[in-house]
């Protein structure tokens, strides 16, 4: 990028950094530490399983209310939006969180503490993010903005959830074709500005027999050798060397004694790369790899035997995308990072701006700050030193995307 834009936006964080509203922010950021983390513990204490985030958004539509954001409304997919009005409804800047987390509808989402962490399902993934959507739209919604934020806890974010927030606030929803940049909060830490979406593409086989005895019935086709079959090609794929690429089968189900043959067998499967062209690679490879190993068991079955039938479901698609280092929004972020004493660095991964990103529109995902661990299981912790990092740089950012009507604040 040319050194003027570079220049612009640290000349905007800079002037930024000089204002009133920054200021006092940066100390309550720092102030309400405290309280901070108590709702963050009070936001995670409401239920939020996949497909089943209702009773969260319900519980974000209250506080947007309460915080003084208009047009609050739980959408037709169960997104909950509140619109922060500034001077210009365009552009528009998107600032979101997801609601859903991975676990089953039977989990307890109470949090707990030990020491300085935090211990509860999904307490940084995302209750990091959807604490910092509060914190910032209690803070914002106090000023005069040049143009207007849609504030969004999105639902479907996480798994099978294939994005279908996110993915209906760009192509069905009522401010469709109205967003000019999108910024996801999404977990903690405040180093990684992610401007490149990781394609992935997921997919459930489910291999259908007639099964029987595991001696007498001997010969019969098995559904579940089938499946075992399909994961040693899988695990076979020639990896490239110079792109990132994986694959996982994250679950297999199937049979009910071990001395009988199963009638029906499913496994889940996930395939990744840092690059398309790689990912449509794979796919392929492992489609052929479940014909082939459903020919091979097949083959093995007596005269008269039914043959075993599979099916494959594709539930899953995250489009690739990326947003240039150039751009504003992207080079904003960078500058706000410098601005709390942090080199950041650009990464990729799997966030809602996958969406976005794929349209073209400039997209990043941010970390909201403290620092955690054991993401996706039932150790999940976070400890919020340093929160108020992530929330300055993400001020910082929003600000810079959607100016302050009076700079001299």
């Amino acid at each position: 990028m040319s050194s003027a834009v570079k220049i612009a936006s640290g000349q905007i964080i800079r002037e930024l950094l000089k204002t009133s509203v920054v200021r006092e922010a940066f100390r309550l950021f720092e102030a309400e530490a405290e309280a901070i983390t108590a709702e963050q513990i009070q936001i995670c204490s409401v239920p939020a399983s996949p497909f089943a985030e209702e009773e969260r958004a319900r519980y974000l539509r209250d506080k947007f209310l309460e915080i003084g954001l208009t047009d609050v409304e739980i959408d037709a997919e169960g997104n909950c939006l509140g619109l922060l009005r500034g001077e210009s409804l365009s552009p528009l800047l998107v600032v979101s969180a997801h609601l859903d987390t991975v676990f089953p509808p039977e989990t307890d989402f109470r949090v707990h503490k030990k020491g300085d962490r935090f211990f509860g399902p999904g307490i940084s993934d995302d209750g990091c993010g959807l604490i910092a959507l509060l914190v910032l739209a209690r803070v914002l919604v106090k000023e005069q903005l040049s143009s207007s934020i849609l504030f969004v806890g999105t639902v479907g974010e996480e798994g099978e959830g294939n994005l279908r927030g996110v993915r209906y606030l760009f192509t069905h929803g009522s401010w469709a074709g109205r967003i000019n940049s999108f910024l996801s909060f999404d977990g903690h830490g405040v180093d990684r500005i992610t401007n490149q979406a990781l394609g992935s593409r997921r997919y459930r086989v489910h291999v259908k027999g007639v099964g029987g005895h595991s001696w007498g019935d001997f010969g019969i086709p098995n559904p579940v050798h089938a499946l075992g079959r399909a994961v040693s090609r899988l695990a076979s794929y020639p990896l490239p060397k110079d792109v990132r690429t994986t694959f996982n089968v994250g679950k297999i189900n199937g049979g009910t004694s071990i001395n009988a043959i199963p009638s029906e067998a499913s496994m889940d499967v996930d395939l990744r790369s840092s690059d398309d062209d790689e990912l449509r690679r794979l796919d392929a490879y492992f489609r052929r790899a479940v014909t082939e190993a459903l020919e091979q068991e097949n083959d093995t079955r007596r005269p008269g035997d039914v043959p075993l039938e599979v099916t494959l479901q594709l539930v899953g698609e995250r489009p690739g995308g990326l947003t240039s280092p150039a751009s504003q929004l992207v080079e904003l972020a960078q500058e706000a990072t410098r601005a709390i004493g942090i080199e950041a660095q650009l990464d990729q991964s799997s966030t809602d701006s996958n969406l976005p990103m794929s349209l073209g529109i400039p997209a990043i995902t941010l970390g909201a700050g403290g620092s955690a661990g054991s993401s996706h299981t039932l150790d999940e912790w976070f400890e919020p030193l340093h929160r108020d990092r992530g929330l300055k740089r993400g001020l910082l950012t929003i600000l810079g995307m959607a100016g302050l009507a009076d700079a001299s604040k």
